[in-house]
């Protein structure tokens, strides 16, 4: 687990840096909407079941792809505060090694200040997108593993 005094990942500590400078609740959210205007976005045919991010109200669909040595994430969501969330996501993930992202601990949303403006639903399915997002890796690196084998 990434450890309080371990420094977040540059993309993704450039995120929580403007986020902080944002004071205004309601500016939080037009900031996390743009997100959800730059998800690379999955095509119907990928938006199966096994991309389906479970525990969401929303309709959430992740894929990830690892090549040399760094992942990509595409996604789509039927909300656009959680395809928000999920560009958040995506903008501070993309082109990281896999074990860094498996390093990294959800809790720096409370540094973003959004913590306190998300519904509980919200907050909960943004829980569930992170923690999807790490399974994605590491399904990947077994898969890999295996196939070496």
């Amino acid at each position: 687990m990434l450890s309080a005094s371990r420094p977040l990942p540059p993309n993704l500590n450039r995120i929580v840096q403007r986020f902080q400078q944002i004071a205004e609740p309601k500016r939080r959210y037009e900031y996390l909407l743009w997100f959800a205007k730059r998800v690379p976005e999955l095509s119907e045919v990928e938006q199966i079941a096994a991309n389906q991010v479970s525990g969401c109200v929303s309709q959430v669909y992740i894929t990830a792809e690892v090549r040399e040595h760094s992942v990509t994430f595409r996604a789509a969501s039927d909300a656009q505060i959680t395809k928000g969330l999920v560009g958040l996501l995506i903008e501070g993930f993309n082109g990281l090694p896999p074990n860094e992202i498996l390093q990294l601990t959800p809790n720096f949303i409370q540094q973003t200040g959004l913590d306190v403006s998300l519904t509980p639903s919200r907050s909960n399915g943004f829980y569930n997108i992170f923690r999807f997002m790490q399974r994605k890796v590491v399904a990947i690196l077994t898969a890999n593993t295996s196939s070496l084998n």
